[in-house]
């Protein structure tokens, strides 16, 4: 795959990246659905429309099936990565709560490329360091302190996503991983959802918003973001993911009515041009 190709499609799923956050900040903070039920209808209408790819695509029958006990693994993963998420902003500020998520995924990224002793350079360092700052500096009005509950439950999701990028770059056909992912994740979503029965709040805005969640921004999203991690190093692929919050914050401009402002302008400056920064090598 092409440099080009890897930017562009990396880019594209940003922003359906981006477009699940906004979704759920509409479904869970405007009370729409309670978080075991949106958790649910996003993983299993995820996991049905990449089911429907599957049949409509031919995949490669050279293609390496994972086993079955990786896939439960990826599967409980991607699971713990979309509950926690729900449930942390039930109350959990937008703001802090993005600074949480996304300090985890980077740190933990991070910390495997040192481990796996990737080539990491200082010109990468100062990269993520200036992205970082930017993303900080957009927020900080913003935030709130969390109760460690919320604290905990968002540095959790940002892990497990962490974890369930780098399981994506070690596999084969990234429609095929993610289904049987997004397949697992259901059905252990619709288990633990047994026990949440009595707080179920449910209305067609919220279930239309979950299954936009999980078939479109989610499983599409994911599905072209898995085929683009294994051309990446661990590093980048941290970095990149620092442009969501600042797509977001426009998204948010443009179907929320939010205002923009110099800080966002400034922010914007900084995270992109630090993530530029972070990817000009020779090899991404």
């Amino acid at each position: 795959m092409s440099k080009f190709k890897i930017y562009i499609n990396a880019s594209i799923a940003m922003l359906a990246f981006a477009a699940n956050s906004i979704i759920c900040r509409l479904a869970l903070h405007n009370d729409t659905i309670d978080p075991a039920s949106f958790t649910t209808i996003r993983l299993l209408s995820g996991a049905i429309i990449l089911v429907i790819i599957t049949q409509l695509i031919p995949l490669n029958k050279t293609t390496i099936k994972p086993k079955q006990s990786h896939a439960w693994i990826s599967g409980l993963i991607l699971f713990i990565y979309a509950a926690t998420f729900s449930f942390a902003y039930i109350n959990l500020a937008t703001a802090t709560g993005a600074l949480l998520l996304f300090g985890a995924v980077q740190s933990f990224l991070i910390a495997y490329s040192l481990y796996s002793k990737e080539p990491f350079t200082i010109k990468q360092g100062i990269g993520i360091l200036t992205a970082i700052a930017g993303l900080i500096y957009l927020f900080l009005p913003h935030l709130t302190s969390p109760s460690l509950t919320e604290a905990i439950l968002m540095f959790l999701s940002g892990v497990a996503w962490a974890a369930y990028t780098l399981l994506g770059k070690k596999q084969g056909s990234p429609i095929k991983n993610n289904t049987d992912s997004f397949t697992k994740a259901a059905i252990i979503s619709v288990v633990m959802s047994l026990f949440w029965l009595p707080q179920i709040h449910l209305s067609t805005l919220g279930i239309v918003l979950a299954i936009s969640s999980g078939a479109i921004a989610s499983g599409l999203g994911y599905a072209i973001w898995y085929s683009v991690l294994p051309n990446l190093k661990a590093s980048s692929a941290a970095s990149i993911q620092l442009t969501v919050p600042i797509i977001a914050a426009v998204g948010g401009i443009i179907f929320l009515s939010e205002n923009v402002d110099q800080r966002l302008i400034f922010a914007s400056i900084a995270i992109l041009g630090g993530v530029g920064l972070s990817l000009l090598n020779k090899k991404a």
